[in-house]
């Protein structure tokens, strides 16, 4: 019951008074104990022009990873569809490139230019056949898993939030356990506070067709 009430003046705080979250339907520990789930879904909503209320809900009521939020919102955004419209597509079961490809996108919209010559993982294997035939337009054998399309998409909303190299993002994925602390611990070195953060935002979803 605590735990509830601290969360409830938690969301009061962060401007949500009007969604109530039950304990357990998000990681209750780490938005109380650091802030930093929190302050992710403040970035998601503030780059994507979506609603921290809607992120966390959309995020609460599926049971999606923390992580998967910035491809909702990116695909949706592409496709110029609803949020739900790609939540009801990953519900059936798709793959996430499989989202994508029923919503008539490109593979190529998962790829921003790298400068580093040499990508290690978890961006080898995508980049690796991205410079060999996705240059030339051959997506045909393009194989992305879920992670890989995850690490796609988050490798550039934190390079486009936060205004930085996708060559820096990637070197931290590859020491860090989760863009969750990457986000955070960029804002902390820059002494910015995402929530406020002017950042070159991605179109909001244009709720135009429906699937």
């Amino acid at each position: 019951m605590k735990r509830t009430i601290a969360v409830a003046l938690l969301f009061t705080g962060l401007g949500l008074g009007g969604f109530t979250l039950q304990a357990g339907q998000v990681n209750v520990g780490v938005s109380i104990r650091d802030g930093n789930l929190q302050s992710f879904y403040l970035a998601v909503g503030n780059h994507y022009r979506i609603s921290p209320q809607v992120v966390i809900d959309l995020r609460t009521r599926h049971r999606l990873l923390d992580e998967e939020l910035p491809v909702v919102f990116f695909l949706a955004a592409r496709a110029g569809v609803r949020p739900q419209v790609v939540i009801d597509l990953r519900m059936e079961g798709r793959p996430w490139l499989d989202v994508a490809l029923h919503l008539g996108l490109s593979p190529e919209i998962f790829f921003i230019q790298v400068g580093t010559p040499n990508i290690g993982p978890p961006y080898g294997n995508a980049y690796g056949y991205y410079r060999q035939r996705g240059l030339a337009g051959d997506w045909r054998a393009l194989k992305l898993n879920d992670r890989e399309v995850i690490d796609l998409v988050n490798l550039r909303f934190m390079s486009e939030y936060h205004g930085l190299p996708p060559d820096e993002i990637i070197g931290l994925r590859g020491k860090e356990e989760s863009f969750i602390s990457i986000h955070a611990d960029i804002s902390k070195r820059k002494g910015t506070r995402p929530a406020d953060k002017n950042s070159k935002k991605s179109p909001p979803a244009k709720p135009k067709k429906k699937k």
